[in-house]
């Protein structure tokens, strides 16, 4: 079934290891940058991360209790995108703006110390408020009072899927006229639960991530924020035409080995928009480096793409930022079609010849209609979001 209404992207905003602002981190991609600094706390293993570059601003007084890495991320991000929400407010009302949040860590940078706290003292945190920085919705609710919205609010919290899927859940209330407009915001911070968990699963690098090389072997964590903001027949230059989603359910943790739940989404995506695969003029892959998931993913690729579609995958430069993926990567495709522009895929080199793609070695200049971006998470929760030009 294709989308009666049309999303249009009229704002974004980006933070993540490559740089503040979107053109700043998208200028970043094309130069294949990859910076990695080592974990911001000990580990017994050796790794890097892909963090956000420099300090992040405290939370005023009056939000102490809702003081998370994950909220100040959030937060540097907020200015890009704040002119166009006191624009939507004022236009369509704030009951017509819906907030969503995808993210897979939630507080957990709050948790963590006030866990050990506990397990030190038995005592409880005087500061630490398990409902304002732990919760998944805690930021969707300090952001929605921060921003004076009335609209629908709440969190999607799918592993790597969040935020896509909450593209997903932005663009059906549009479609359903719950809602005139939506601010969709991916966010993740670094914490040492994901960190120690990819690495008790195995698929930890101890460098930054070569999705798609023949010397790949294993992910780098990243962090950051993306926000996207919709609106019901905006004129922005870019616009959401359809995310595609599938569940495979083969592992808990491992893809289906013939990507068929990734096929899947990626041919709702299309068929949602009316559009055929060879009108997408670049994908974004998934794209984590890890031995599994690169060889699933292709073998998806070519099925729906071909062996000629130009590929590629981030994760080599931002590493991979877990719930906050689905929406820094819609902004890189998204960049990638107004500016005419393809980034390399970053680590890719030497590639693998068996995957069998047409990743990109360099950046590129050619004309960008449409660009779709996957991400895939644990349980297999697929997510194909595609862009289009306006």
């Amino acid at each position: 079934m294709q989308h009666s209404e049309r999303a249009s992207i009229v704002a974004m905003g980006l933070v993540c290891a490559l740089g503040q602002g979107c053109d700043e981190a998208f200028d970043a991609l094309l130069r294949g940058e990859a910076p990695v600094t080592p974990p911001p706390f000990a580990l017994p293993f050796q790794t890097v991360t892909g963090a956000v570059v420099g300090a992040l601003d405290p939370m005023p007084a009056s939000l102490r209790a809702w003081d998370t890495r994950l909220a100040r991320i959030a937060l540097r991000a907020l200015p890009q995108v704040s002119h166009a929400v006191e624009r939507l407010k004022a236009q369509h009302g704030a009951d017509r703006v819906a907030l969503l949040v995808g993210t897979s860590t939630g507080g957990l940078d709050a948790t963590e110390p006030a866990y050990r706290h506990y397990r030190a003292t038995e005592q409880r945190q005087p500061e630490f408020s398990l409902r304002r920085a732990h919760a998944f919705d805690a930021l969707a609710n300090l952001l929605r009072e921060r921003l004076g919205l009335r609209g629908p609010c709440y969190a999607v919290s799918t592993a790597c899927t969040s935020s896509a899927k909450a593209l997903a859940s932005a663009l059906r209330l549009i479609d359903t006229r719950a809602v005139e407009a939506a601010l969709v915001i991916g966010v993740d911070a670094l914490c040492e639960t994901t960190v120690r968990g990819f690495h008790g699963l195995g698929v930890l690098s101890r460098q930054a991530a070569r999705p798609f090389s023949s010397e790949r072997d294993g992910i780098h964590i990243g962090e950051g924020a993306a926000i996207l903001v919709l609106e019901r027949g905006g004129d922005g230059p870019v616009q959401l035409a359809a995310v595609g989603e599938s569940s495979d359910a083969h592992s808990m943790s491992a893809p289906h080995p013939e990507g068929i739940g990734a096929a899947s989404a990626m041919m709702r995506a299309l068929a949602h928009a009316g559009l055929d695969a060879s009108q997408v003029d670049y994908v974004n892959a998934h794209g984590t480096g890890t031995q599994q998931n690169d060889v699933a993913e292709a073998q998806a690729l070519r099925r729906v793409f071909g062996a000629h579609t130009p590929v590629g995958s981030s994760k080599g430069a931002t590493g991979h930022t877990l719930g906050a993926c689905g929406a820094i990567e819609a902004v890189f495709c998204a960049q990638a079609i107004v500016r005419g522009q393809l980034p390399p895929s970053t680590g890719a080199l030497p590639l693998a010849p068996e995957l069998g793609l047409n990743v990109l070695q360099a950046a590129l200049r050619t004309p960008v209609r449409a660009a779709l971006s996957n991400a895939l998470a644990f349980g297999g929760s697929n997510a194909s979001v595609l862009l289009t030009a306006s």
